[in-house]
């Protein structure tokens, strides 16, 4: 498994909430004890990413705006240099997206801030620049991928993935396929039904039996592979768990190795390679969630995983 993950994603935040640099060194050091084989890779600089990259996703005055010493909302806090932040995390997507579709193997990009309620114009939800759809536009557009799908399982709705590629479709109606199973009623209040025939959502109720919620996953996952992508991006949310602080989802450990399962067993039977980004995850077990994902996905025996991390 080859994971995208430079330390300078803790360099900012507090421990104080729940979106904390501790999410990041917890899991990158976790992930490098049991698995030290498993490449941790630095992605490119934040510099690497050009403006015109961001700009296929976002408003020149958002990015403007990222510069400014003011909170965006009580979630989204300014951070001196939140705006470099922001796209070390999305240059780690961008790297994990170009290994996956280049070497056909799996990726992950370990990093913060997460991105997928970020809208064109604003920040919002902990979220700056919204990494997985950048990443969208930037495999279709550079990458030449014809077909990208985007799977989010993140406990929140994928708000802002949805409005940026809504707004892709109207020029480029079969370049994009969008899933999101989320619980709702929730942050942000959006996905309560389909935006379209290829923006599906799945909401879910608050304290939904697992069987009910891992067979939404499921459909969600089963219309990608009927849109037959040529790459699938996952938004990897792990808020969904039973002991999240923020949600009242009942997933367990072992279910989110099932979800690794379906994509190592879409790509043995399908073809369609896959690359993962982090979102959101705030329980003290972010690590063990994180880890069960990524060995059941890279297809390693046993999965014989702590139930809690140190």
């Amino acid at each position: 498994m080859l994971i995208f993950h430079d330390p300078q994603c803790a360099d900012y935040g507090s421990a104080m909430r729940a979106e904390q640099p501790a999410r990041l060194t917890r899991s990158a050091a976790h992930l490098h004890r049991l698995h030290p084989n498993w490449e941790q890779r630095l992605p490119p600089p934040a510099s690497s990413v050009a403006d015109a990259i961001l700009l296929r996703a976002h408003t020149a005055a958002h990015l403007r705006r990222l510069g400014q010493s003011r909170d965006f909302d009580d979630d989204t806090p300014f951070f001196p240099d939140i705006a470099t932040h922001a796209r070390r995390a999305t240059s780690a997507a961008l790297a994990a997206a170009e290994h996956a579709f280049a070497h056909r193997s799996a990726a992950f990009a370990l990093m913060r801030p997460p991105g997928h309620h970020a809208t064109a114009e604003t920040a919002m939800g902990f979220c700056y620049l919204n990494s997985i759809a950048i990443t969208a536009l930037y495999a279709h557009h550079q990458l030449g991928v014809r077909r990208v799908a985007v799977w989010d399982f993140d406990a929140h709705h994928g708000n802002g993935t949805e409005e940026i590629l809504r707004t892709e479709l109207h020029t480029d109606p079969d370049a994009y396929f969008f899933t999101s199973v989320h619980q709702s009623p929730c942050y942000p209040g959006t996905g309560l039904v389909d935006a379209g025939p290829a923006l599906r959502n799945w909401p879910i109720p608050p304290r939904s039996p697992r069987s009910q919620h891992l067979a939404a996953l499921r459909a969600s996952l089963d219309a990608i592979i009927a849109y037959k992508p040529e790459l699938l991006l996952v938004s990897a949310g792990f808020d969904a768990y039973v002991g999240d602080p923020i949600t009242a989802m009942t997933l367990e450990r072992e279910d989110f190795a099932q979800l690794g399962t379906w994509l190592r067993e879409i790509f043995q039977n399908h073809a369609i390679p896959a690359a993962g980004v982090l979102e959101g995850g705030y329980s003290s077990d972010l690590p063990v969630l994180i880890e069960a994902f990524l060995v059941a996905w890279s297809g390693l025996p046993g999965c014989a995983i702590p139930r809690s991390a140190p």
